[in-house]
């Protein structure tokens, strides 16, 4: 179940939103969701906030649950360091096996260095610094 906002246009192109309780069932022949509207609290700009309140108030009681929430403090970030962004991306290479397709198809060429090696510097270089082409070169 869940709380909806309907819209309507009127013929003078005003809109009304109209706020319902609606639980979704499954169309038997479609197998479709469809909405079906267990309870209309009316306009949203008639609406009776404070019955809305009683109606939660009603339900955390049912549940157990406490009637004012206590409200947990917010976490503070105060930093972060850059670890494994290579080591990562390294795996994800590896898992995708893109280091054995390259190495396979760079075999037959005799490369003196790891072309592989300097394709995935390159790859990771610019996901983990993509504005930083400079230091690609050196």
């Amino acid at each position: 179940m869940y709380i909806r906002v309907t819209s309507r246009k009127n013929k003078d192109n005003s809109v009304v939103k109209y706020v319902q309780l609606a639980h979704n069932v499954r169309n038997p022949k479609t197998g479709s969701p469809q909405a079906n509207v267990l309870f209309n609290f009316g306009r949203l700009d008639r609406l009776d906030m404070e019955s809305l309140r009683r109606l939660e108030r009603s339900i955390r009681r049912f549940l157990g649950e406490p009637l004012d929430p206590v409200e947990a403090p917010k976490p503070e970030f105060l930093s972060c360091r850059p670890l494994g962004g290579a080591w990562f991306l390294d795996q994800l290479w590896r898992k995708l096996g893109i280091d054995s397709i390259l190495k396979r198809r760079l075999k037959e060429r005799e490369y003196r260095t790891e072309v592989e090696r300097a394709l995935f510097a390159m790859v990771a270089n610019r996901a983990l610094a993509p504005l930083s082409k400079l230091q690609l070169e050196k």
